[in-house]
Parts: structure tokens; C-alpha cells; sequence
């Protein structure tokens, strides 16, 4: 919602201005300017990146307008998951839940969580590290340490689509130049016509510059900055399941190794100790 407000916003603000002045909106009619900047554009956008990151770039777009992936709710879910497993863990081993582990999406014990069993990387991630305590792993450094290059390589991923925003963005004034001088070309070519005729050809080929520079500092690079902070907020999803698996192996008690997980979180996504508590002692026995 703020998102389309914005858009608004910045669309009123900048005819608003421009018809205050006395501007008519009639020469901004340039059909053409914007295929050709609009559509060069995005054409330049594909050659630039592999296909599966101009998929991810144009998700990571429709995302904007859906609003973050995981809302406070979510982390609570998935705090409470990880204190049901560390409790079964504890009082049965680390082998009660190997059969979980193997077959995760039939888990009766991960389908009490719906948001997490759903999502599938994030799922596969938490169960690639429990089978590893299962298989005898029991070194929190070690484990640390590959976790930390597995989010590093989940980074690097996922970042890709806010970098090739960014660059789709700053294309935009470049080409907007390019129709600016396709238009006092086309000009040239009519430089005995009267003055009146002149002043138009002019300014339709300045619209050109306009445009690209709207595009970019206007929507586009707002964009690549709303998707990296996306990027950056759904990062402690999984920085929350790292704590809480280094505080287990280190041999805490599940409440204090989600206390651990719970603390990675951001303020506004962070549940209160309270909160969690109350969600604990409210979930079925393991």
C-alpha cells in the first residue's frame, strides 16, 4: 500500500510541479522516448544477467507491492518449531528425529508449523544441519563456520537481484540521453521550419532526458532499495535457525537455545519473551 502511495506521490509531485509552472502535459506525450528508454532498457537488463536472475529481479519486483515474506507471526512459528525439535532432541536424542530429517515434507512434525514446512529452502536448510547431529556432527565451531559460508552463498544469491536492479536503474538516464540526441537529430533535419515547430521538436526530444532520469531516480532505484532491505530482513529467518542450532550443540536447554534465536531477530519481527513463552507452553507434547 505505502509503496503504490509513494509511486503516487512522486508521479503528483513531479507533473504537479511541472503544470504549476505553466507546463502542458501534451508534450510529454512521447510514445516513442518511452519505448525506446523503457524498452531498451529492460532489452540491455536481460543481456546483462543469466535468465534465472532476471526471474528472480522481476519476483523480487512483484514482492514489493506483497510486502515482506516473513511477518512477526512467521518468526514466532518458527521459534517455537525449533524449541518442539530441541525438546524432542533433548529428551529422546538426536536420532528421534532422524526420520523427520529424511523425509521433512511428510514430517508430522514439521507439518505442525505450516509457514516453515511450506517453505521449502528454509526447511531444507534446517534439516540438512540436524542430520548432520545426527550423523555424529557435534562441533558447534565447525558447524558454525559452514553455516556461515551457507548464508554467505545464500547472500550472494539473493543479492544478485537488487545488484541487477540497481544497474537496470542507472541505465535509464544514459538512454535517456540517447533519445535526446536521436531528437535533435531528428531536429536538424527540420531546422528551416518556424520557430514554433522547432520549439517542439525540442522539446520533445528533451523529454527524453527526463524520462530516463524519472525512471531511475524516480522508481527504479527506490526499488532496488526496497528489494535489499527485503534481502537483508528475510536474512535473519535463517540467522535465527543458525543461533539456535550453535546453542543447542553447545548444550543449552531449548528455552534458552530459542532465546538465542530470538535475540538475532529485528525489533519490529522480534516476539517479546513473553510472547514465546506463552506460544512454548501451549505447543502438544513431542
Amino acid at each position: 500500500m505505502f509503496v503504490i502511495i509513494g509511486i503516487i506521490a512522486v508521479i503528483v509531485c513531479v507533473l504537479g510541479s511541472y503544470m504549476a509552472m505553466g507546463g502542458k502535459l501534451a508534450v510529454l506525450n512521447q510514445p516513442f522516448e518511452v519505448t525506446l528508454i523503457f524498452g531498451a532498457g529492460l532489452s540491455a537488463f536481460v543481456i546483462m544477467n543469466p535468465m534465472r536472475v532476471v526471474k528472480g529481479a522481476f519476483g523480487r519486483l512483484a514482492q514489493i507491492f506483497k510486502g515482506p515474506k516473513y511477518k512477526k507471526d512467521d518468526y514466532l512459528e518458527l521459534l517455537t518449531m525449533q524449541y518442539q525439535v530441541f525438546k524432542l532432541m533433548k529428551q529422546k536424542g538426536a536420532l528421534a528425529v532422524e526420520q523427520h530429517v529424511e523425509n521433512p515434507h511428510d514430517s508430522t512434525l514439521f507439518q505442525a508449523f505450516p509457514k516453515f514446512h511450506g517453505d521449502h529452502h528454509a526447511l531444507d536448510f534446517f534439516c540438512d544441519y540436524l542430520r548432520l547431529l545426527t550423523m555424529g556432527t557435534d562441533n558447534p565451531h565447525e558447524i558454525e563456520g559452514l553455516i556461515d559460508a551457507d548464508l554467505e552463498a545464500l547472500h550472494m544469491h539473493d543479492h544478485q537481484a537488487s545488484h541487477s536492479l540497481v544497474a537496470l536503474a542507472e541505465s535509464f538516464p544514459a538512454l535517456g540521453i540517447v533519445a535526446a540526441v536521436l531528437g535533435v537529430i531528428k531536429t536538424m533535419g527540420s531546422i528551416n521550419e518556424p520557430p514554433e515547430v522547432l520549439g517542439k521538436l525540442i522539446g520533445g526530444a528533451l523529454v527524453g532526458t527526463f524520462l530516463g532520469i524519472l525512471l531511475c531516480y524516480g522508481f527504479f532505484a527506490p526499488f532496488a532499495n526496497h528489494v535489499k532491505t527485503l534481502i537483508e530482513e528475510e536474512s535473519t529467518y535463517f540467522n535465527s535457525m543458525k543461533a539456535g542450532l550453535i546453542a543447542h550443540m553447545q548444550g543449552y536447554a531449548p528455552a534458552i537455545s530459542i532465546e538465542f534465536a530470538r535475540k538475532v531477530l529485528m525489533d519490529h519481527n522480534r516476539p517479546t519473551f513473553a510472547e514465546l513463552e506463552d506460544a512454548c507452553s501451549n505447543l502438544p507434547p513431542v
